[in-house]
C-alpha cells in the first residue's frame, strides 16, 4: 500500500520534482564522469608509459571528490527541504486522516528511494556518455595518441557513485524522518497563508549601503590590480575581505536602491505590473541576500578557473620550446669559500657519467658582480625593483652554445656587449631602459650594447624561462668576476640517452642526499660534491603536462559543481518563492490581470533573479582574469579567448536549462491556483 500511495505521489508531483531530479542527474554525471577517470583508454595508456603523474592525479581527484560529495550533500539536502516545505499542507491531510508519522515517513522514504533510483540511473547513463567526451579530452590534453578507441565501462566508479549517493540519501531520508517527526497538523495545514510581509528599510539607509558597496568593491578592484597575485602582500587578504563585503552589500542594497530610484520615475513604476514585479524581487533579494552573494562568489571562481585554466596551461606548454633549448642540463652552484669540487665537468666525471662522441656538449660558467639588476637598469622606487645580480657569460662560451644549437658564432667589439633575457617584467624594464640608452655601465665601465636589442632565450633547459639577465662580455671581463655556478648543456645524438643522462645523476645524487646504502669508496668519492640540479626537455615536458593538466582538471570538475549547485539553488529559491506567493497571484487575477502579463512577470523576476549575481560575478571575473593574465604572462603570453568561449558556453547551457525549468515550474505552481 505505502509504495503504490509513493509511486503515486512521484507521479503525480512529477513537475515538482524536476528541479530536483534534473540536479541529481548533472550532480551524479559529474561525479562518475571525473572519478571513472582511472579507467579511461588514454589514461590507461599513459600509466603503461610509465607516467609517474598519473597516479598523482587520480589521487587528487579521489580526494576533491569526498569535497565535491559535501557540498552535493548539502544541496540535495536543501532541495529535498523545499519538496518538503511545499507538501505541508499534503502532509497534514494525512494525518487528519489518521495516519501516524511513522507511517508517512514511511512514504517519504519510499519516495526518496524511487527519485534517488531514478536520477542515479538517468545520471549513470548520461555519465557514461560524458566519461568518453572526457577521455577524449585527457587525450587530447596529454597528447595521447590511442591505437584503438573502445567505450569503457569504470565498475569502481560506478560503486563509488553508488555508495557516495547511497549516504546522500540516507541523509536525506533520517533529516526526512526527524522533520516530520516535529510536524504539528495545525503549522501544517496553515502554512500556506503565513506569507511573508514585504517590508522596506529607510531608503537613506539603501543609498549609504549602496555607496559602501561601491567604495568596497573599487577599493578590492583597484589593490589586486596593483598587487596582482602577491599572496604574501597584506594588502592582498585585505582586497579578497573588501571584494566579500563589497558583494554582500550589493545584494543587500540594490534592489531597494533600484525600487527607490524606480519609484521616482512614475512612468516606469506604474505601467504594467512593475510595481508588483519590483516589489516581488525586492522582498525576495533582501530575503536571500547572503545566500546570492555566496552564488555569486561561487560563480566568479568558477569563470575565473575555466576562462584562465586553459590559458594558464597553454601559456607553459607553448613556453617549453624557448624554455627548453637543449636536450638536457646540468649545473652545480659554486661558493668560493667551500672546498666543493667547482667544476661541473669533474662533478660528472666524478659521477662516472660519460657522453658519446657523437653527443653535441658545451660546458660554461655563469659569473657575478656585485651590480644589481635594479641600479644597472636604473629602476625606480615604484618598480617591483629585482634585487637580483646581473650574470656575465663568456663570449666563447656563449658561441659553444650557439654551436650545439647549430647556430652561427658571434663576434663583439673590445667595448660591447649582448644582453640576453627571456623573464618577462625583467624584458620590460630592460626595453624601457633600452628606448633611452644604447649603453650600460658594469663593472665602473660603459660598453655599448650590440644592436640595441635584447636577445630573448635561455641559456640552460629549465622549467620556465628563467633567464633574468644574463650579459654575454668579453672574455677577459670575466676575469675579475666571480664564478657563481657551473653548467653543462647536452643534445644528445642519441634521444634514449636523455632519459639514462637524468637517472644516472639521481641516482648518485640520491646517495650523495639521503644517505642510502652504498658502499665506502662510493660515498668517499662523492663527499666533496656539490648538489648536482638536473634537468631534461622530456621530463620538464612530461611534469609540466600532468602538474598543469591536474590543476585544470580540478578546476573543470570543481567549477562545473560550483555552477550546478549555484544555478540549483537560485532555482530552488525561485520555486519557493512561487509557492510563498501564489496567493498574490491569485489576487492579481481577481483585479483583472490577464494571464500573460502574469506569465510576463514571471518571466522577468525569474530572469532578474538568475541575472544579478551572474552579472556581478561576470565583473568580478574581468578584474580576476586581468589580474591572473598578468601572472600568466610571467610564463608565455596568454590566449583565454577559447578558454573564455568555452566557459560561455559550458555557463550560458546549464544558466538555459535551468533558467526555463524553474520558468515553466514556477509558471505552473501559479497555473495550479489561478482558473
Amino acid at each position: 500500500m505505502y509504495f503504490k500511495i509513493a509511486l503515486k505521489n512521484v507521479k503525480k508531483s512529477f513537475k515538482d520534482y524536476s528541479i530536483y531530479f534534473l540536479t541529481l542527474t548533472l550532480a551524479v554525471c559529474i561525479f562518475y564522469s571525473f572519478n571513472s577517470m582511472e579507467a579511461q583508454q588514454a589514461l590507461i595508456e599513459m600509466k603503461n608509459s610509465g607516467k609517474e603523474f598519473m597516479k598523482t592525479l587520480t589521487t587528487i581527484i579521489s580526494w576533491v571528490s569526498v569535497f565535491v560529495a559535501i557540498i552535493l550533500g548539502g544541496l540535495i539536502l536543501y532541495a529535498n527541504n523545499f519538496l518538503i516545505k511545499k507538501r505541508n499542507k499534503e502532509l497534514g491531510i494525512y494525518m487528519i486522516l489518521g495516519m501516524g508519522k511513522s507511517r508517512i515517513s514511511k512514504i517519504v522514504i519510499l519516495e526518496t528511494i524511487m527519485v534517488g533510483f531514478v536520477s542515479l540511473f538517468s545520471g549513470l547513463i548520461l555519465g557514461f556518455a560524458a566519461s568518453q567526451g572526457l577521455s577524449v579530452l585527457v587525450s587530447k590534453l596529454f597528447e595521447v595518441k590511442m591505437d584503438k578507441y573502445s567505450f569503457v565501462l569504470s565498475t569502481a566508479a560506478v560503486g563509488k557513485t553508488i555508495l557516495y549517493f547511497g549516504i546522500m540519501f540516507l541523509l536525506v531520508m533520517i533529516f526526512n524522518t526527524y522533520i516530520i517527526s516535529k510536524y504539528k497538523i495545525i503549522d501544517l495545514l496553515t502554512v500556506g497563508r503565513k506569507t511573508e510581509e514585504i517590508k522596506f528599510k529607510n531608503p537613506f539607509i539603501y543609498l549609504i549601503t549602496f555607496i559602501l558597496c561601491v567604495c568596497s568593491l573599487g577599493g578590492a578592484y583597484k589593490l589586486i590590480l596593483d598587487i596582482g597575485l602577491k599572496v604574501e602582500d597584506p594588502r592582498f587578504i585585505i582586497s579578497i575581505i573588501l571584494g566579500i563585503v563589497g558583494t554582500v552589500l550589493f545584494f543587500f542594497s540594490l534592489t531597494g536602491f533600484v525600487l527607490y530610484v524606480v519609484k521616482r520615475s512614475k512612468g516606469i513604476y506604474f505601467k504594467g505590473l512593475n510595481i508588483f514585479t519590483v516589489k516581488q524581487i525586492n522582498s525576495k533579494v533582501n530575503t536571500n541576500f547572503i545566500s546570492m552573494s555566496v552564488i555569486c562568489l561561487m560563480l566568479f571562481v568558477t569563470i575565473g578557473m575555466l576562462s584562465t585554466g586553459f590559458s594558464f596551461k597553454s601559456a607553459l606548454e607553448s613556453g617549453l620550446k624557448e624554455s627548453t633549448p637543449f636536450d638536457a642540463s646540468a649545473y652545480i652552484y659554486v661558493y668560493e669559500d667551500d672546498d666543493m669540487v667547482k667544476s661541473i665537468g669533474e662533478s660528472l666525471d666524478r659521477l662516472g657519467v660519460e657522453f658519446n662522441s657523437e653527443d653535441k656538449v658545451a660546458y660554461y660558467n655563469q659569473y657575478a658582480s656585485a651590480d644589481l639588476f635594479k641600479d644597472v637598469f636604473k629602476l625606480d622606487n615604484s618598480s617591483d625593483n629585482i634585487v637580483t645580480k646581473v650574470m656575465y657569460i663568456k663570449l666563447s662560451d656563449y658561441n659553444k652554445l650557439r654551436e650545439i644549437s647549430n647556430e652561427k658564432p658571434i663576434s663583439l667589439k673590445e667595448d660591447e656587449v649582448i644582453i640576453t633575457s627571456n623573464f618577462s617584467n625583467a624584458v620590460t624594464y630592460i626595453e624601457d631602459y633600452m628606448k633611452n640608452n644604447n649603453t650600460i655601465n658594469l663593472c665602473g665601465k660603459n660598453y655599448n650594447i650590440k644592436d640595441n636589442e635584447i636577445v630573448e632565450h635561455n641559456l640552460k633547459t629549465e622549467m620556465i624561462k628563467n633567464n633574468l639577465c644574463t650579459i654575454v662580455v668579453n672574455d677577459e671581463v670575466c676575469n675579475d668576476l666571480e664564478v657563481v655556478s657551473s653548467v653543462v648543456n647536452v643534445n644528445f645524438a642519441n634521444k634514449e640517452d636523455e632519459r639514462k643522462f637524468l637517472d644516472d645523476i639521481k641516482k648518485v645524487m640520491k646517495i650523495r642526499t639521503e644517505g642510502t646504502s652504498a658502499s665506502i669508496e662510493e660515498t668517499e668519492a662523492i663527499k666533496d660534491l656539490s648538489l648536482v640540479f638536473v634537468n631534461t626537455r622530456e621530463s620538464i615536458y612530461e611534469e609540466n603536462r600532468g602538474a598543469t593538466t591536474t590543476v585544470l582538471f580540478v578546476g573543470i570538475y570543481l567549477g562545473i559543481v560550483f555552477l550546478v549547485s549555484s544555478m540549483a539553488i537560485l532555482a530552488l529559491q525561485q520555486l519557493s518563492e512561487a509557492s510563498d506567493s501564489v496567493d498574490r497571484y491569485v489576487s492579481l487575477k481577481r483585479l483583472g490581470a490577464s494571464r500573460n502579463s502574469i506569465n510576463k512577470t514571471i518571466f522577468t523576476q525569474t530572469l532578474i533573479y538568475f541575472s544579478l549575481p551572474v552579472i556581478l560575478a561576470l565583473v568580478h571575473s574581468i578584474v580576476g582574469i586581468q589580474v591572473a593574465n598578468d601572472f600568466i604572462s610571467l610564463y608565455n603570453k596568454p590566449d583565454i579567448g577559447g578558454s573564455s568561449l568555452i566557459t560561455a558556453g559550458i555557463l550560458l547551457g546549464i544558466y538555459i536549462i535551468y533558467f526555463y525549468t524553474t520558468y515553466i515550474g514556477y509558471k505552473n505552481i501559479v497555473k495550479s491556483r489561478i482558473k
